[in-house]
């Protein structure tokens, strides 16, 4: 008496029970019901089992089924699996299983989505929101030009004013260190000069601590540079009537616009730029190395022509 050959589905899977001719015991095979074929499951079973001289799955009628048959087709009605010279009769459960009917409705529904989308003009409705962003980009670039230049000046004459600043502290430290020196070493002596050079430290370290109660900022170089610098370019700001508030909104704005438009356009835009940027260099650099070998192919070097009098050509300016 043999054993049966069970069909059962486990999270949508088929699960075939299949009992082994040479050992007499039974083996789960667990199939994909769409991309596992006849073919594969015959496999499988010759795999797990070197005994198995034959194996085949037909209809209850004896026609054999092909090999290329997906396993959900093959459970769709009762079979009949031939191990060697053993027959056993299959009947699969009933189970709600994705057909390709269902691919083919998602097709379908896909198919769809892409008429909706050419329904509704999105890609028109991109093009026009590219076309206004672009607008806005290039007004709050107009009205960032002047201001843009009149910052520049600016900036110049803060950095001259910081630096001058920064000159008058090692000249105020100069200057310092020779009272003391004189006093020490020409009027007094070290032991009059030491508790003096005792309170100017003293003094020095009181200075650093009211700068950090009116800044709130530790009395570092770079912090104390960048401080007197910013206070600079807000006088002068005001002086000239530049509103640095503007101007950070203005730029603020830019930027919002800028990264708009990179999201319209798509993550494929950057590197569609690339890709033009290499094509144009490489037609220059074939251009210019045509140009190079007509040159060096010319008959008559002792002929003066009017290229050998130009001027070069100036480098851009960085």
């Amino acid at each position: 008496m043999f054993l049966d050959v069970t069909i059962d589905f486990h999270r949508g899977f088929p699960r075939i029970t299949v009992p082994l001719p040479s050992r007499k015991e039974k083996c789960m095979f667990t199939l994909r019901p769409i991309t596992n074929t006849v073919g594969d499951f015959l496999h499988m079973l010759k795999a797990e089992d070197r005994g198995i001289d034959r194996a085949c799955i037909t209809t209850l009628e004896g026609t054999r089924i092909c090999s290329n048959n997906t396993i959900e087709s093959l459970l769709d009605s009762d079979f009949r699996l031939v191990i060697n010279d053993v027959t056993y009769d299959v009947s699969p459960p009933n189970q709600d299983r994705y057909a390709m009917e269902a691919v083919e409705k998602l097709s379908d529904v896909q198919v769809t989505v892409a008429q909706l989308y050419e329904t509704f003009q999105c890609s028109e409705h991109n093009s026009i929101l590219e076309r206004e962003v672009i607008a806005e980009l290039e007004q709050v670039m107009v009205e960032l030009e002047p201001l843009e230049l009149k910052k520049q000046e600016l900036e110049i004459a803060a950095e001259r004013r910081a630096n001058f600043h920064s000159w008058i502290g090692l000249v105020a430290m100069a200057i310092q260190f020779g009272v003391l020196a004189r006093l020490t070493w020409w009027e007094y002596s070290w032991d009059i000069m030491e508790p003096v050079t005792y309170f100017v430290t003293y003094a020095t370290g009181m200075l650093c601590y009211i700068y950090f109660i009116v800044t709130r900022q530790e009395y570092m170089l770079p912090d104390v540079m960048n401080r007197r610098y910013l206070i600079a370019l807000h006088k002068r700001a005001k002086k000239v009537g530049l509103d640095l508030t503007k101007y950070n909104e203005l730029k603020d704005r830019a930027y919002e616009l800028e990264t708009t438009l990179k999201i319209i356009r798509g993550p494929l835009w950057n590197h569609k730029n690339k890709v033009q940027q290499k094509l144009r260099e490489r037609q220059q650099r074939s251009s210019s190395s045509s140009s190079s070998e007509s040159n060096s192919r010319s008959p008559s070097p002792s002929i003066n022509t009017r290229s050998d009098f130009q001027q070069p050509e100036p480098k851009p300016q960085s």
